[in-house]
């Protein structure tokens, strides 16, 4: 029986969306976070190395990392359209929103997440210097390349209304939460309409209804 063991608040409501769009016949277990730390429990990190979320069991298969994830379900659901075909006109872009999505944004995202960790985490006397040397970094390395990454999406949206094409993907699943983030944290402004527009299009979508009902909460950004 295919399991998903599910972190409130993750990166695994992707690997949830994703087994609503493709119908799977699936047992979901949701774990809470620790209420000090925010870390998942230590039942969810006996089941994976990385201690973390996503993380899917199928009979003698523990299988953890989303993009690994998406890739396994999908080789086992071969009729499903969410994987855009190698001779379609749109494999291309698939091919880089669903690595985009990990590869680039996300790192960019932990990035920044470990900057804010750092900051309160110093002691209070160094805590300003420490501030004004991260947010530099900030400045300087994180907001120039996720305003490229957007500008890519924003001129890709223009095309299509998708990530992979003319309707819903793997892609768009893979780039659900590094563009929630992004609105979460002030990157994704005015400036950017037709990312806006995604994501009230991929919101109104049943699969992704469906999971954020099973999913039970009002947001599905918290902690990378």
């Amino acid at each position: 029986m295919l399991t998903l063991h599910h972190l409130e608040y993750s990166q695994s409501f992707r690997i949830l969306w994703l087994l609503e769009e493709l119908g799977a016949d699936y047992e979901l277990k949701i774990y809470e976070r620790d209420p000090k730390t925010y870390q998942a429990p230590a039942e969810l990190k006996k089941l994976s190395p990385l201690g973390s979320a996503p993380v899917i069991t199928d009979d003698q298969v523990t299988l953890a990392e989303s993009s690994a994830i998406i890739d396994y379900l999908l080789d086992h659901h071969p009729e499903s359209e969410l994987r855009v075909s190698p001779d379609s006109e749109d494999r291309v872009r698939y091919l880089f929103w669903m690595h985009a999505s990990q590869g680039s944004m996300m790192s960019l995202m932990l990035m920044e997440a470990v900057f804010q960790i750092l900051i309160f985490r110093v002691p209070f006397l160094i805590r300003p210097m420490v501030k004004a040397v991260l947010e530099q970094a900030k400045q300087s390395l994180i907001k120039p390349r996720m305003a490229s990454l957007l500008k890519i999406a924003e001129a890709d949206l223009k095309v299509a209304p998708y990530f992979g094409g003319d309707k819903v993907t793997a892609a768009d699943i893979a780039m659900i939460y590094p563009m929630a983030a992004a609105k979460d944290r002030f990157y994704l402004d005015v400036d950017y309409p037709e990312c806006n527009a995604w994501l009230d299009r991929v919101h109104q979508c049943e699969g992704f209804r469906s999971a954020a009902a099973k999913d039970g909460r009002d947001s599905i950004i918290l902690r990378v």
